[in-house]
């Protein structure tokens, strides 16, 4: 990469030559040359500063998320004043000479960062401040992935895969999906693949088994501490969980355990997920785009069409299986009186978000 100095000149001459933005124009000049004769594959990621992201971008240049053989365009977003900041994450990824990443581009417009992008990673949202309820933050979000959802409608490319993480993550992917309505509906996933995660380790670690031997975990809701953790469904080691795992330990362990786990590693380090976040975005989008395998699920954030009494349209964490990066959510599964009732307290806390959220977007951009 030339030095920032140069860096600067060579873009505004080739945007005096070509008439291109500044944006367009820094693009190409970023631009890397790669051996692989695969079509690149760009990706945006908003709140491309924060410490998510920092954990996440150089998994995604690497070819660890996208395989060996596949160019990654990066378009790192974020608010103006982390433009700065994000000029050094640049220059780190550069220095990692990483053969597969072909162009970075750093940007505070929505429409510029996704422009052309076949995925859109949305990690960024305003954070939750001392004394600020789960309402606030709502308030404080809704506009911003409105106006997220209306770039990615109009900028971003025609496959595109949208993962929204930034929290409260299925309501701000409700947002987005609802003014983006040429986007179908099956392209939005709030990402709950963390919790997942978070709730395989426990129940591999309870029963004394490798972690591969744990299928079929679930978390049914919202990313919140109303989340359902499924573990009634599973199977350790081929056989059904409900004979190795003890229905109290579920119930008063395993389900807290995972609903307040990122409460508690912000006790204890001060800092919420970043490492472990930013696996699970590796791990979500390597799921759409390969699928599951045979009778196996995963989680997703998936759009309701009334399945197990949740009302539609709410984008909630489903037991899914994947198939040509599509949500089938699992059928018949047996819904006992205890997660019943789990359920309607993240239904009702999903409904209550959707209606604060909606009614702070333009009713004309509803769907």
């Amino acid at each position: 990469m030339p030095k920032n100095k140069d860096l600067k000149r060579l873009v505004r001459g080739r945007a005096a030559r070509t008439g291109e933005s500044y944006s367009t124009a820094r693009a190409q000049v970023l631009t890397r040359r790669t051996t692989s004769s695969s079509r690149p594959v760009t990706v945006a990621v908003t709140g491309a500063s924060g410490r998510v992201a920092y954990n996440l971008l150089f998994r995604l240049a690497s070819g660890d998320v996208f395989g060996p053989d596949t160019p990654v365009n990066l378009r790192l977003v974020d608010v103006a004043e982390a433009l700065p900041a994000l000029e050094g994450v640049v220059f780190e990824l550069d220095d990692c000479a990483f053969p597969l990443l072909t162009e970075v581009d750093v940007t505070s417009a929505w429409d510029a960062g996704f422009d052309d992008a076949s995925w859109v990673l949305a990690l960024g949202a305003p954070r939750r401040t001392a004394g600020m309820e789960r309402r606030d933050l709502l308030e404080a979000t809704a506009a911003s992935f409105a106006d997220q959802g209306r770039a990615i409608e109009s900028s971003s490319a025609a496959d595109v895969q949208v993962v929204v993480v930034g929290n409260p993550a299925n309501t701000n992917c409700l947002v987005a999906r609802t003014v983006a309505a040429s986007v179908p509906a099956e392209r939005w996933h709030a990402m709950l693949r963390l919790d997942h995660n978070r709730a395989r380790s426990q129940v591999a670690a309870h029963a004394a088994v490798p972690l591969d031997d744990v299928r079929n975990i679930a978390i049914w809701g919202n990313h919140s501490p109303t989340m359902v953790p499924d573990a009634w469904h599973a199977t350790i080691a081929g056989r059904p969980a409900s004979e190795v795992l003890d229905e109290a330990w579920i119930t008063r362990t395993l389900i807290p355990t995972v609903q307040n786990r990122g409460a508690e590693l912000i006790e204890v380090s001060g800092a919420s997920s970043a490492a472990s976040a930013a696996a699970a975005i590796s791990d979500t989008i390597r799921t759409i785009r390969h699928g599951t395998q045979g009778d196996e699920w995963t989680t997703d954030g998936t759009v309701s069409d009334g399945e197990y009494g949740v009302p539609r349209g709410l984008q909630f964490g489903f037991p899914v299986r994947i198939n040509d990066r599509t949500a089938s959510i699992a059928e018949d599964l047996e819904v006992s009186p205890t997660q019943r009732a789990l359920l309607r307290a993240t239904i009702d806390e999903l409904v209550d978000e959707r209606e604060v959220a909606l009614r702070l977007i333009e009713p004309s951009s509803r769907r």
